[in-house]
């Protein structure tokens, strides 16, 4: 039987080492490599060691999970990415799914569920459950998916955020009114999916938006 050679990156030491514990029971899964984020990674992929499959967190230090997805798929690599998140959230998953993940799956999953979606994914076969395919549907539904999620005004107004600028500020220095912002501001906290400027601030810089 041909094992399935499995790396994990995680920046959380001791998920990995769980992950670890849980899959040396499977004597058709074997783990390669864990890493604790996208650089190791990305330095094991341009090694002559090979991998089937990689569980692959978003929020890592230094080279995030969006980053090594782009990076996978601009060297056409042969390893399947499992994206393993904390995040539910719909643009997540549209946006790692647009970039070449063959799964995404949630840090809470059932262990017979994540064992369900490494085999699938390592026969070549994509793997979003249920629920995670509604909320990807929900989202794509009413919002338009790209590597961008915000407009060019809307990235503009989110960095003058992210300085610190008021309302009116930033309408001043953009030469609009500040409803203008406001509407601008709303609607950037939707596309995100967030409440207040604390988690827009937090969102954007996991999703590199600033």
């Amino acid at each position: 039987m041909k094992k399935i050679n499995l790396i994990i990156a995680d920046d959380h030491k001791l998920f990995r080492n769980g992950l670890e514990e849980l899959l040396r029971k499977y004597d058709d899964i074997q783990i390669v490599k864990s890493v604790a984020d996208g650089f190791e990674f990305m330095h094991f992929v341009n090694s002559p060691l090979e991998a089937d499959i990689v569980l692959l967190d978003i929020t890592m230090p230094n080279m995030d999970g969006f980053q090594v997805l782009k990076e996978l798929k601009t060297l056409n690599s042969n390893i399947k990415p499992i994206v393993i998140s904390m995040y539910n959230d719909g643009n997540y998953i549209a946006k790692c799914a647009k970039m070449g993940a063959y799964g995404y799956l949630l840090k809470n999953t059932d262990e017979s569920e994540l064992i369900l979606a490494i085999r699938t994914v390592n026969n070549g076969k994509k793997y979003f459950s249920a629920e995670i395919s509604e909320k990807m549907i929900n989202f794509m539904s009413t919002q338009s998916i790209s590597e961008n999620v915000l407009s060019n005004k809307e990235t503009e107004v989110l960095g003058l955020i992210s300085k610190g600028l008021t309302t009116n500020e930033i309408a001043t220095k953009l030469f609009v009114s500040s409803r203008t912002i406001e509407t601008h501001r709303a609607n950037i906290l939707k596309k995100l999916e967030v409440k207040n400027s604390a988690e827009l601030i937090k969102r954007a810089a996991e999703l590199n938006l600033i």
